[in-house]
């Protein structure tokens, strides 16, 4: 599917048909929020200016925001942004895909950005160019991290809600190539430093 497709049928899909913890319940589903936004605690510096990227709405950009963080949310729905705005009214939100981003913040970087649960669902080539993307909107020696699973049977998604997986090789070779240097982290997410990019 195109990143356009994706972004279209998340937009329009129930809110139930999100996240697997909806159908246990709202407290649940926001529960999990304050959880991630708890490990992404332990990589990103306290105090720091960070990007969700694909925040939905605002599951894990909520409790950063509460946990001290300055919090820009992106999402390319406006139907998402308006629910995290319902519930938290002063959120910084930006309506852009990852082409959109430059034009938003211009020269400044983030020190910090992360992305859950989107990349997986994009295709290989979609991928390079959103990881490319968020590379560029965090500062040398920022932080990332990225839902970019590894599998020995790499496959991309076939669907809105399938899960695109990488070979260690594919990458190894991505990460060389867009600048990021792995990071031992202990999370269930991949997690890197912005470096200059090879060659």
């Amino acid at each position: 599917m195109t990143a356009e497709a994706v972004i279209q049928a998340w937009d329009q899909a129930d809110p139930e048909a999100i996240h697997p913890l909806r159908r246990v319940s709202e407290d649940a589903y926001w529960e999990s929020g304050q959880v991630q936004a708890e490990m992404l605690a332990n990589v990103i510096p306290d105090g720091a200016k960070v990007m969700d990227f694909g925040c939905g709405d605002g599951r894990v950009a909520i409790p950063m925001t509460v946990l001290g963080y300055e919090v820009t949310a992106v999402d390319s729905s406006q139907r998402m942004l308006d629910r995290l705005a319902d519930r938290l009214p002063d959120a910084d939100t930006v309506l852009a895909d990852a082409d959109g981003i430059a034009k938003h913040l211009g020269r400044r970087r983030m020190d910090a950005v992360y992305s859950l649960a989107v990349l997986i669902h994009h295709s290989y080539a979609d991928c390079l160019n959103i990881i490319g993307k968020l590379r560029a909107a965090t500062k040398l020696g920022g932080i990332l991290v990225l839902d970019w699973p590894l599998s020995d049977q790499p496959s991309e998604a076939d669907s809105w809600i399938g899960v695109t997986t990488w070979s260690k090789e594919q990458q190894a070779d991505a990460c060389a190539t867009l600048g990021l240097e792995p990071v031992d982290s202990g999370l269930p997410w991949g997690v890197y430093r912005a470096v200059k990019a090879a060659g």
